[in-house]
């Protein structure tokens, strides 16, 4: 089978991840430049997953185990050079819900489940309809789970004692605010040291990731100081040493169709996340990602996850770019990258018991701040009023419900608003002879006879326009003997379009009247011509041009 076999048809088969075009003319120097930014996103990403695991309700190990699992396998089946796979910060509050909901379990089933929707995603070519996604929709629901992530960082990071953190947002805020009376300053102290680092150190030193010398200075308070706060071993236990065990959800099938939507919702924010970051890696490289593959990688990577008990993976934004930043240029980095975290499992896991989890709720903290798109806010009075309306639902759902009711609002919204421009664009003018004013564009109209009305329609005929015909309709049984309907700049026609037209027909011909279509574009005439309405009306009373259908019209009424 050829290269180009796997994209020619609907399926996009076999898997072609951008690894194999590695070995085509790899260099020793190329490895080192991909090892060096292997090391370097692995040490960046060591923080990042466990603490997305801390805040998604589940462990530091699984945050772990899903940045192996994740980096190595979206690198390796991948179909961009350099992006970078793990949990990622816009799964935290949907997961941690999901948890308080269904359970561990069935979570991990849920992200099973998405493994498989993304794959097939991939393999029906899905890929480009991410596309489709309006900007309102993802700006939206991108600021609400940077605030969600933002609720979910405050206790840790002010050390409040609340054993039971509600998930939802509305009674997370009610309980915080009831437990501040019992802040815990050395806490305090430690989270805004780890703070200051992490804004401060790179406007100095900016070889050495904020993260790393916040992590490592908290850790080292910790265990030579003696600083008084709740660290990864006093909540946790610390992180397992070693293989995680492969082991298959258990599951009742009773309830499993309720996972379904869940499982769309991961599938859904997985693929924006990943596609997203493809886009802004191929801007920094001046490449071009395979989106079907991407999202098949993402599926795979999906499946095994949670059989390790890790979190739901999907590529980031923030490691892709530090890949880039550091020399990448290969997925051989995403891959040593993976290793890493490995690594870190196989023979550094003790150190990560006096990690402060304060610390890492600042990490999270500046990751949130980052990945919301604040700017939003300050222009919203330069928008739309249809997208700001959009943004600001779609931003309020997925903070005080969850992610999959924000999208499907946000959607329903988005496509009220396009059906309501579509509308809006779309015009039906009456012309009778050469008194009218001219419309650029059209040729002239003259020597129209009595009884003949002219219609010149204008845009998209869909069903949220489709009522523009109505006065046509209406005025069908008066004194005109013919109506022409000139379509020649009617882009698109839908169903219910063609029933308005139909109707028209209909009515003419019950007053022994006539309609004769002009000029119809490609896709209008298609419609018609296999919905049978050319038949219908008489393929004689449909004309090529305005000059053709007035000559048509003339001969119908010297008929009568």
């Amino acid at each position: 089978m050829s290269d180009t076999a796997g994209h020619e048809g609907y399926l996009a088969w076999p898997v072609r991840p951008r690894l194999r075009e590695v070995f085509r003319d790899y260099s020793r120097d190329r490895f080192l430049r991909d090892v060096g930014a292997g090391l370097t996103v692995g040490v960046v990403a060591l923080s990042l997953c466990i603490g997305f695991g801390i805040s998604s309700g589940m462990t530091p190990a699984a945050g772990l185990y899903a940045g192996v699992v994740g980096g190595f396998l979206v690198s390796a089946l991948g179909g961009s050079r350099v992006q970078i796979g793990g949990p990622a910060g816009a799964f935290v509050g949907l997961v941690a819900l999901m948890v308080a909901e269904y359970g561990l379990a069935d979570v991990l089933l849920c992200t099973m489940f998405a493994g498989v929707i993304l794959f097939a995603m991939g393999m029906m070519r899905l890929g480009n309809l991410i596309k489709f996604i309006p900007h309102p929709v993802t700006v939206g629901f991108t600021c609400g789970i940077a605030i969600t992530i933002l609720s979910t960082q405050v206790r840790p990071f002010l050390g409040l004692a609340l054993p039971a953190e509600p998930a939802e947002f509305l009674p997370k805020l009610r309980a915080l605010a009831g437990a501040l009376p019992g802040l815990h300053w050395p806490t305090l102290g430690m989270g805004a040291l780890s703070l200051a680092l992490l804004l401060l150190w790179p406007k100095r030193w900016n070889r050495v990731p904020g993260s790393i010398v916040a992590v490592t200075v908290g850790t080292l308070l910790v265990s030579l100081g003696g600083w008084p706060t709740e660290t990864i071993g006093s909540r946790f236990g610390g992180i397992p040493q070693g293989l995680p065990e492969l082991r298959f959800p258990s599951f009742d099938w009773e309830h499993l169709g309720g996972l379904v939507r869940p499982a769309f919702t991961i599938a859904l924010l997985g693929a924006v996340e990943s596609l997203l970051s493809a886009v802004v890696a191929d801007g920094m490289i001046d490449d071009r990602h395979d989106s079907n593959q991407e999202l098949m990688a993402q599926g795979v990577a999906n499946f095994v996850a949670p059989l390790c008990g890790g979190l739901p993976v999907t590529g980031v934004l923030a490691r892709t770019a530090t890949n880039i930043r550091s020399g990448a240029g290969s997925p051989v980095a995403g891959m040593v990258h993976a290793l890493v975290l490995l690594a870190v499992l196989l023979a550094a896991a003790p150190l990560a018991h006096d990690i402060p989890l304060a610390t890492l709720a600042a990490v999270l903290a500046v990751v949130a701040v980052r990945m919301g798109e604040w700017e939003e806010f300050t222009v919203l009075r330069r928008r739309p009023r249809g997208d700001a309306a959009v943004f600001l639902t779609t931003c309020a759902l997925t903070v005080l419900f969850d992610l999959t009711v924000a999208v499907e609002v946000g959607m329903v919204l988005a496509a009220v608003m396009f059906i309501k421009r579509i509308a809006d664009t779309t015009q039906v003018h009456a012309m009778t002879g050469e008194t009218n004013p001219p419309f650029a564009g059209h040729e002239p109209v003259s020597d129209v006879p009595p009884g003949v009305l002219i219609y010149r329609v204008f845009g998209a005929l869909m069903f949220g326009s489709a009522e523009k015909l109505e006065n046509i309709i209406r005025r069908a049984g008066g004194q005109t003997d013919v109506i022409i309907v000139h379509m020649a700049a009617v882009t698109a026609m839908d169903a219910t379009a063609l029933n308005r037209l139909e109707t028209l027909h209909a009515k003419l011909r019950r007053h022994g009247k006539q309609l004769v279509l002009s000029g119809p574009h490609t896709q209008p005439y298609f419609l018609m011509e296999k919905a049978g309405f050319f038949d219908a009306l008489g393929r004689e009373n449909v004309a090529a041009d305005l000059a053709s259908a007035v000559a048509r019209a003339r001969a119908l009424v010297a008929a009568r």
